[in-house]
């Protein structure tokens, strides 16, 4: 690999953003492509499909064989309270190889007890993006039904372009949390995009049941998401 392509490689996979390394099987040739950047024809949708399943391998377009080598970041799910729904939601988005993040400022709640293994943080979420900033390969997961605690880092998803942004509550509270949000600078079109009632509805009801639908709906949306467009 040329090493011009390599370090670039490198610095997009250190920045957190999705690459991938196209090899003409026929004559060698290789180039990185950015999520996002324009691949015309046949060609150009197996990449598209390649960024969205994030399985690298070898694809035929216009009478060629090309080798795609795919390089995502690592899917996280940040969940912003350390609640019943956020043990059994941490243990099952492990094994589905998701790494996993929990916030929570109440001590009673945020104990390694309860969340042995896990990531866990007790304190305030704008305190923790500080240094844990949200990104594009984010889920953010919100549970507390405090809006001290959920409303910041709700705010911090929605700018900040997480492929998937959930706030648990009914729909009473959520049109509370929408004009909060609106209050705070978010358009309706930025706010509809959160799932709200959290998860898929398959008429869960224990906090487990909750869980199973919250990760299907995230990785639904992982892997239906838009590509994002490249930056220069």
């Amino acid at each position: 690999m040329d090493p011009y392509l390599l370090r670039r490689l490198n610095k997009e996979r250190a920045a957190r953003r999705a690459v991938l390394h196209l090899t003409d099987l026929g004559d060698g040739r290789d180039r990185v492509i950015r999520e996002g950047d324009p691949v015309a024809g046949p060609l150009g949708e197996a990449v598209t499909a390649a960024f969205r399943s994030g399985r690298s391998g070898v694809v035929e377009a216009e009478e060629r064989k090309f080798f795609l080598n795919v390089h995502l970041p690592p899917a996280r799910i940040v969940v912003i309270g350390a609640v019943h729904i956020s043990q059994a939601l941490a243990q099952m988005a492990k094994v589905t190889g998701f790494d996993v993040l929990i916030i929570d400022p109440r001590t009673a709640f945020a104990t390694e007890e309860r969340f042995a293994g896990i990531d866990l943080v007790a304190d305030w979420p704008e305190d923790v993006l500080k240094t844990r900033p949200l990104d594009a390969y984010t889920a953010l997961v919100a549970v507390t039904h405090d809006p001290k605690i959920d409303d910041f880092p709700l705010s911090q998803a929605l700018s900040t372009g997480c492929f998937y942004v959930g706030a648990l509550g009914s729909r009473k509270t959520h049109a509370k949390r929408v004009e909060r949000l609106k209050a705070l600078g978010h358009g309706e079109v930025e706010i509809a995009t959160i799932s709200a009632p959290i998860g898929l509805d398959i008429g869960a009801a224990s906090p487990a049941e909750i869980a199973v639908a919250i990760l299907a709906d995230i990785v639904a949306h992982l892997r239906r998401r838009p590509l994002r467009e490249a930056t220069p």
